[in-house]
């Protein structure tokens, strides 16, 4: 919790940037990484909580909330859609932050936990609602070791699912990448020079896939997410590799999860017409070795054709991913309404 702000305090919603969304500041306090006073944004869709059921989404690296499609299609099962963009990404990037950076993927706790806190207690039902989380590459990895976390704590009783839409289970390249002489080379320039940029931002790419100003149709803010990325630090990396790490010793999310992914992998290139179709960021193997330590429960939809973000895919590949979901949220919805925990309103 941060020092500016009660637990009982009311959330502030105003209008978001998106037309017809809200937004809700979480103040957070100083950054440990030393970059001033972190803050996360959520973002609801509509004027108020809905029902017995609710989605918070968690973007990936070099990424923030904008696709209300998405939205429409968990409001259209009767979910109160949330997202929240995490402190120095997107809408919570304050002047002098580094975009993304931080030392430790737990450091993102505290904000997961207030949004669960603000999403149980907006809800206009009087039981409240189980949250489904869904997160997106980086963010994937986040919700799961987050949910990881929660279950050990036992503080997960509010939360009932989660989706993964191809999350970032491990680092992409050659071998060598992953061995222990190279991890623990990481760990020691992660402590040295935290900030220094491993990888620096490409012309063309998967971005170029997306944005309509280029090859793509979708919409969004070429500050917030540029065609090109971030610059990637070792002190980053360094806390994504930490958080593999955990992963591949298995955790626990409590809950039914689908890992949802494109079917193939393509090889990044300068050329959007020779990306449109596969995931040009991640291994899609390296997903599906990796998928089965999350817990279990599980769903694996492979989605032919389909990009890295499989909801910002070609009409296709992104019908068909639509697909893929909508019977996953139907079987979720049938066990949530047999769910002691839903019609008892208990935590």
């Amino acid at each position: 919790m941060g020092p500016d702000e009660e637990p009982t305090r009311e959330p502030q919603w105003k209008p978001d940037v998106l037309p017809g969304y809200w937004q809700h500041t979480l103040t957070l306090g100083p950054d440990p990484d030393g970059e001033g006073e972190l803050v996360a944004t959520l973002v609801r869709r509509g004027d108020a909580g809905g029902g017995r059921h609710a989605v918070l989404a968690l973007h990936g690296y070099t990424d923030y909330f904008f696709n209300t499609e998405l939205a429409d299609h968990f409001a259209e099962r009767g979910f109160t859609f949330y997202a929240l963009d995490l402190h120095k990404c997107g809408r919570s990037r304050r002047e002098g932050q580094t975009p993304h950076f931080t030392t430790d993927l737990a450091s993102y706790d505290a904000e997961l936990d207030r949004a669960l806190e603000v999403i149980v207690g907006d809800s206009a039902d009087p039981v409240a609602p189980r949250v489904c989380v869904y997160g997106h590459s980086a963010g994937g990895l986040v919700a799961t070791l987050w949910l990881d976390r929660l279950q050990r704590r036992g503080a997960a009783a509010r939360v009932g699912g989660l989706v993964l839409n191809s999350p970032f289970f491990d680092l992409h390249g050659p071998a060598i990448l992953r061995t222990a002489p190279t991890s623990a080379a990481l760990i020691a320039l992660a402590r040295l020079r935290k900030r220094q940029v491993v990888r620096k931002p490409t012309p063309g790419g998967y971005g170029t896939t997306l944005h309509r100003d280029y090859a793509g149709e979708f919409d969004y803010d070429l500050e917030m997410k540029p065609v090109g990325g971030f610059p990637i630090t070792f002190g980053w990396i360094n806390a994504i590799r930490r958080g593999q790490a955990r992963l591949h010793r298995g955790l626990d999310v409590g809950v039914p999860n689908l890992v949802l992914r494109s079917g193939h992998s393509v090889a990044e290139a300068p050329h959007p017409e020779a990306i449109q179709r596969g995931d040009a960021v991640l291994d899609v193997a390296q997903i599906a070795r990796w998928a089965g330590c999350v817990g279990n429960r599980q769903t694996i939809a492979p989605v032919t054709d389909a990009k890295h973000d499989v909801f910002l895919s070609l009409a296709e590949p992104r019908a068909a991913a639509y697909r893929e979901l909508a019977r996953w949220l139907d079987d979720y919805l049938d066990s949530e309404s047999r769910s002691p925990t839903t019609n008892s309103g208990q935590d």
